[in-house]
């Protein structure tokens, strides 16, 4: 369970999979054609959980070059719940995931690691270049991992509300959120992950 009313969502996977676009259109509802590297980036939400008080969401969008392994290590040691995202079209990008998973399981010890994989750019079609099949990952996120499976298309928005209801269903809140309510959506850039550090409010929303 979520402590102190603050749930951090972090998205992990190799560079290029989709991480920021997914991200993006759920809050912005739009898609970006061209390719930005990632550095860090922190999106600080506030919504209401009926009846529950107020909850601060933060959505943690980490680089998929890693390069500083210790602050990954924090990143995975204090965030709530897991999104590890390969893109369809990339086998290596799902063995980036199957390697994300375990090294979560290592650093989080007995702790509890909700996660969720993520089949981004589930819009193409083998002709298009798709070589994963939604029912060969199913399989293994599934059967072999027994975390939640989600396939979803940044570029067409299908399912990607999906993902978000799926990582907070794994710590137990209420899932019905709606973005298009926010008025204002800031991206906070992080140079580095701390020990869940105070956030100021004017990068809030409400969501209902």
């Amino acid at each position: 369970m979520v402590e102190n009313d603050l749930l951090r969502l972090v998205f992990l996977g190799a560079a290029g999979v989709g991480k920021s676009a997914l991200i993006h259109r759920y809050l912005h509802d739009r898609f970006e054609h061209k390719y930005t590297r990632t550095v860090e980036e922190l999106h600080v939400l506030e919504y209401d959980t009926a009846g529950s008080g107020k909850m601060r969401l933060e959505i943690l969008d980490t680089s998929g070059s890693y390069p500083f392994p210790a602050m990954r290590e924090l990143c995975i040691r204090h965030s709530d719940s897991f999104a590890l995202v390969y893109a369809v079209d990339d086998p290596g990008s799902f063995q980036e995931v199957r390697r994300l998973r375990d090294e979560i399981l290592e650093i989080r010890g007995g702790k509890s690691a909700p996660i969720t994989v993520v089949g981004s750019k589930a819009d193409l079609t083998e002709a298009e270049g798709r070589v994963l099949s939604a029912s060969d990952a199913m399989a293994t996120v599934e059967g072999e991992w027994d975390a939640n499976f989600v396939e979803a298309s940044a570029r067409t928005g299908a399912n990607t509300v999906g993902v978000f209801r799926a990582l907070l269903q794994q710590v137990d809140l209420p899932h019905r959120l709606s973005p298009a309510v926010c008025r204002r959506r800031d991206t906070v850039p992080r140079p580095a992950v701390k020990k869940r550090p105070p956030l100021k409010k004017n990068n809030s929303c409400i969501l209902s």
